[in-house]
């Protein structure tokens, strides 16, 4: 059957999950491996429209044809699909019964253990699964990473670069397929050292270089357009961060200043603790007397302080019973004479009042008779503070 789209088509239609039907399918597809990207594409469409049980039977064939170039050392399919197999092995995972996951997982294993895929591609097959596992359960375990650990958690905020990063890898790695394959046909073919083959054959075998040369394009295209939105993302991540970064400077500098207030505050007030006045407390001027304080801020009333000056005799004549009137009266009958010295006069006086007072008994206390100091019953300090005033 000579090759083209509706015979590959085909078929991959009549495949089956038996070991005869996918050998023989291989076997045919391995023989016009010229083909080998415009078979992929197509093994690809069709996958997509099979339901989930059918789409084992396509990873089965792949696998066949792939181990099969592996060991006859032909990389044409093993380059055209590195760049879809990990998409196709997820698409036919996600909604799977866990029968069909267990399978593919087996398939997966079988991969690695024998590198059929680079290990970039091998990667990525188990990422993709790891990632289906953790939104069916949250923490799925595959293979030996656990997705429940630190290195599977992606920030929110890196969640748009994760995916742009993952489009520009898958996209990468197309183009290098599809750029690989391109320049080794157009090489073969358009190379003056090789002689070209017949007309007809050499038609249709530079019809095939344009569709190889069309699809690197697509490739080359894809990858500008996933890049780009990868630096976009990472520009708007720039300047997110630029500016959270200048308002935080700017935090910076006013929790500074606001520090720096309530320090020089703060020495304020322990100052005015110090000197013993309120923190509202104005500092007093010089030669101006401070107010006492209490612990609390406010003045303090000053005592009342008695003066230590006696208050004079008549300022307290109402402290006594007797009237004024009747303290110059003479007591005994005895009158001073008027000739006495003014300071006998004064104390006789005092004496005479000392003597009326009704808490205090009166007494007479001899004096010294040769002295003419009448006898009016002052006390013998008195008496002696008088004889030496009339001896001067």
């Amino acid at each position: 059957m000579a090759y083209n789209e509706d015979a590959v088509l085909s078929k991959l239609s009549a495949l089956t999950e038996t070991h005869e039907s996918i050998a023989t399918t291989a076997q045919w597809i391995m023989f016009h491996r010229r083909h080998a990207a415009q078979t992929v594409h197509l093994w690809l469409t069709k996958l997509k429209d099979l339901p989930s049980p059918k789409r084992l039977n396509m990873i089965y064939l792949a696998n066949e044809v792939t181990q099969q170039s592996k060991a006859r050392n032909k990389d044409d399919f093993l380059r055209a699909f590195s760049p879809f197999i990990a998409d196709a092995t997820a698409l036919s995972y996600k909604g799977a019964s866990s029968d069909i996951q267990n399978k593919l997982r087996r398939v997966v294993d079988v991969w690695r253990e024998r590198k059929i895929f680079p290990m970039e591609v091998q990667d990525a097959i188990d990422s993709r699964l790891r990632e289906l596992d953790s939104a069916r359960s949250g923490g799925t375990m595959f293979g030996s990473t656990s997705l429940s650990s630190p290195a599977a958690t992606v920030p929110p905020e890196l969640a748009p670069l994760v995916t742009s990063q993952q489009a520009v890898t898958k996209s990468a790695q197309a183009l290098k397929t599809s750029l690989t394959t391109a320049n080794s046909d157009y090489s073969k073919l358009m190379d003056p050292a090789h002689a070209p083959p017949q007309a007809p054959v050499y038609a249709a075998r530079l019809n095939g270089l344009l569709k190889n040369l069309a699809n690197a394009e697509g490739a080359v295209t894809e990858c500008i357009k996933t890049r780009e939105e990868l630096i976009s993302a990472l520009e708007k991540m720039l300047s997110s961060n630029r500016q959270a970064l200048e308002a935080e400077q700017s935090q910076l500098r006013n929790l500074g200043t606001r520090k720096t207030a309530v320090e020089e505050k703060k020495q304020a007030i322990e100052l005015s603790i110090i000197g013993g006045l309120p923190h509202n407390a104005q500092e007093p001027a010089i030669g101006e007397e401070r107010a006492p304080s209490s612990s609390d801020g406010h003045d303090i009333a000053r005592p009342q302080v008695e003066a230590l000056t006696p208050p004079h005799v008549q300022d307290h004549e109402d402290f006594y019973d007797h009237h004024p009137s009747e303290q110059q009266q003479p007591q005994n009958g005895h009158t001073h004479p008027t000739g006495s010295a003014p300071g006998i006069e004064m104390l006789s006086a005092l004496a005479s009042q000392y003597e009326s007072v009704p808490t205090r008994q009166a007494k007479k206390r001899k004096i010294d008779e040769a002295e003419d100091v009448p006898d009016v019953g002052i006390d013998a300090d008195v008496a002696e503070m008088i004889q030496k005033e009339s001896t001067t």
